[in-house]
Protein backbone atom coordinates (compact mmCIF):
# COMPACT_ATOMS: atom_id res chain seq x y z
CA UNK A 1 0.00 0.00 0.00
CA UNK A 2 1.00 3.36 -0.62
CA UNK A 3 0.82 5.52 1.76
CA UNK A 4 -0.59 9.02 1.11
CA UNK A 5 0.83 12.69 1.09
CA UNK A 6 -2.27 13.39 3.22
CA UNK A 7 -5.24 12.20 5.54
CA UNK A 8 -8.70 14.28 5.96
CA UNK A 9 -10.11 14.47 9.52
CA UNK A 10 -13.81 16.08 9.01
CA UNK A 11 -14.40 18.30 12.47
CA UNK A 12 -17.73 20.43 13.09
CA UNK A 13 -16.32 23.94 13.40
CA UNK A 14 -17.72 24.25 17.14
CA UNK A 15 -15.16 21.47 17.85
CA UNK A 16 -12.22 22.67 15.94
CA UNK A 17 -11.95 26.44 16.56
CA UNK A 18 -10.91 26.55 19.95
CA UNK A 19 -7.92 24.56 18.53
CA UNK A 20 -6.73 27.26 16.19
CA UNK A 21 -4.05 28.66 17.56
CA UNK A 22 -3.37 25.64 20.21
CA UNK A 23 -1.07 22.63 19.93
CA UNK A 24 -3.27 20.05 19.39
CA UNK A 25 -7.15 19.01 18.58
CA UNK A 26 -8.55 16.54 20.31
CA UNK A 27 -11.18 15.21 17.84
CA UNK A 28 -14.49 14.51 17.93
CA UNK A 29 -16.84 12.89 20.03
CA UNK A 30 -16.72 9.42 18.43
CA UNK A 31 -12.46 9.38 18.14
CA UNK A 32 -13.04 9.97 21.95
CA UNK A 33 -15.27 7.34 22.22
CA UNK A 34 -13.63 4.68 20.35
CA UNK A 35 -9.79 5.42 21.78
CA UNK A 36 -8.68 6.67 18.28
CA UNK A 37 -8.73 9.83 15.66
CA UNK A 38 -10.39 8.96 12.76
CA UNK A 39 -9.46 10.17 9.65
CA UNK A 40 -10.14 9.27 5.19
CA UNK A 41 -8.21 9.06 2.42
CA UNK A 42 -9.16 11.40 -0.68
CA UNK A 43 -10.58 8.76 -2.34
CA UNK A 44 -12.23 7.50 0.82
CA UNK A 45 -13.69 11.20 1.79
CA UNK A 46 -16.92 11.21 -0.34
CA UNK A 47 -18.50 7.96 1.38
CA UNK A 48 -17.60 8.95 4.84
CA UNK A 49 -19.25 12.11 4.04
CA UNK A 50 -22.51 10.84 2.86
CA UNK A 51 -22.59 7.71 5.23
CA UNK A 52 -21.98 10.53 8.53
CA UNK A 53 -22.02 14.12 7.74
CA UNK A 54 -25.22 14.18 5.32
CA UNK A 55 -27.03 17.30 6.16
CA UNK A 56 -24.37 19.06 8.45
CA UNK A 57 -22.89 22.79 6.80
CA UNK A 58 -20.91 23.94 10.20
CA UNK A 59 -17.62 21.31 8.91
CA UNK A 60 -13.96 22.18 8.66
CA UNK A 61 -12.00 19.88 6.72
CA UNK A 62 -8.67 19.38 8.06
CA UNK A 63 -5.87 18.15 5.67
CA UNK A 64 -3.12 16.47 7.77
CA UNK A 65 0.34 15.68 6.66
CA UNK A 66 0.92 11.52 7.19
CA UNK A 67 4.65 12.31 7.40
CA UNK A 68 4.14 14.07 10.79
CA UNK A 69 2.09 11.67 12.48
CA UNK A 70 4.89 8.89 12.48
CA UNK A 71 4.31 5.42 13.87
CA UNK A 72 1.15 6.66 15.52
CA UNK A 73 -0.93 6.67 12.18
CA UNK A 74 -2.29 3.10 12.40
CA UNK A 75 -4.32 2.23 8.52
CA UNK A 76 -7.10 -0.72 9.81
CA UNK A 77 -9.95 -2.51 7.72
CA UNK A 78 -12.90 -1.09 8.41
CA UNK A 79 -15.70 -0.37 5.73
CA UNK A 80 -15.59 -3.40 3.22
CA UNK A 81 -12.15 -4.12 4.29
CA UNK A 82 -10.95 -1.39 3.31
CA UNK A 83 -7.45 0.05 5.03
CA UNK A 84 -9.04 3.54 7.28
CA UNK A 85 -6.36 5.66 8.78
CA UNK A 86 -6.58 5.73 12.51
CA UNK A 87 -4.35 8.05 14.41
CA UNK A 88 -3.44 6.66 17.97
CA UNK A 89 -0.94 8.03 20.81
CA UNK A 90 -3.23 11.02 21.73
CA UNK A 91 -4.49 14.27 20.54
CA UNK A 92 -3.66 15.35 16.90
CA UNK A 93 -0.72 18.29 16.74
CA UNK A 94 -2.23 21.32 14.86
CA UNK A 95 1.50 22.12 13.52
CA UNK A 96 0.74 18.79 11.30
CA UNK A 97 -2.37 20.39 9.97
CA UNK A 98 -1.27 21.68 6.23
CA UNK A 99 -4.69 23.23 5.56
CA UNK A 100 -8.59 23.77 6.60
CA UNK A 101 -11.37 24.77 4.12
CA UNK A 102 -15.40 25.08 5.46
CA UNK A 103 -17.14 22.25 4.13
CA UNK A 104 -21.23 21.59 3.90
CA UNK A 105 -23.18 18.59 2.90
CA UNK A 106 -26.21 17.93 1.63
CA UNK A 107 -28.86 16.45 2.91
CA UNK A 108 -28.36 13.85 -0.12
CA UNK A 109 -24.58 13.39 1.27
CA UNK A 110 -23.34 15.28 -1.96
CA UNK A 111 -20.48 17.77 -1.16
CA UNK A 112 -17.84 19.36 -3.52
CA UNK A 113 -14.78 18.90 -1.88
CA UNK A 114 -11.89 21.18 -2.26
CA UNK A 115 -9.59 20.88 -5.46
CA UNK A 116 -6.64 20.49 -3.04
CA UNK A 117 -8.13 17.20 -1.80
CA UNK A 118 -5.87 14.28 -3.87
Amino acid sequence: MSIPEFVYKIATEAAFAPSRGAASFAGMPIDAADGYMHFSTADQLPETLWLHFAGQEDLVLLAVRTADLGADLVWEPSRGGALFPHLYGGPLRTAAIAWEAPLRVGPDGSCTLPEAVR
